[in-house]
């Protein structure tokens, strides 16, 4: 009987773990963009959408992903994520970040956007770089238009 309970716990366990919606590591220089389908190799400006069900998606920019999101039923979505021009290679929640276009920070699609994990940061890279400075919202508005 303890055996058959030991076996519900592992069962259990698994069937837990495999349903974790999580953000999975992008191999820069090998995962391609499921979007434009180039070879991801920026450690600064690449993204990354994980579905409820734990589906990953990655994005050699972020701009992919917002392209991405006019073919996907967002309802699905559990997560948006973009790196963190501060911290290359950290991916933060794109839905909190804040983001700025500037001509002086080229992205790998050519839209010039930079996601930053805080106003702060991205208002002093502004400072510096020049740009607009926008929330997740007026971003997803910018690229509608």
């Amino acid at each position: 009987m303890q055996t058959l309970k030991h076996y519900a716990i592992i069962v259990l366990t698994l069937i837990l773990l495999s349903c974790n919606a999580s953000p999975k590591p992008i191999d820069y220089g090998n995962d391609g963009c499921y979007f434009c389908k180039m070879t991801i190799v920026d450690k600064v400006h690449a993204a990354e959408i994980v579905t409820k069900k734990g589906k990953v998606y990655k994005f050699d920019a972020t701009e992919c992903m917002i392209n991405f999101l006019k073919e996907f039923e967002s309802s699905e979505i559990k997560l948006y994520l973009s790196n963190n021009y501060t911290e290359p290679e950290a991916l933060i929640d794109a839905t909190t970040a804040t983001f700025l276009i500037s001509e002086n920070i080229p992205s790998p699609m050519g839209a010039f956007l930079s996601a930053f994990k805080n106003d702060v940061d991205a208002k002093k890279t502004q400072a510096d770089k020049g740009g607009h400075v926008y929330t997740w919202t007026e971003l997803l508005a910018h690229f509608k238009d």
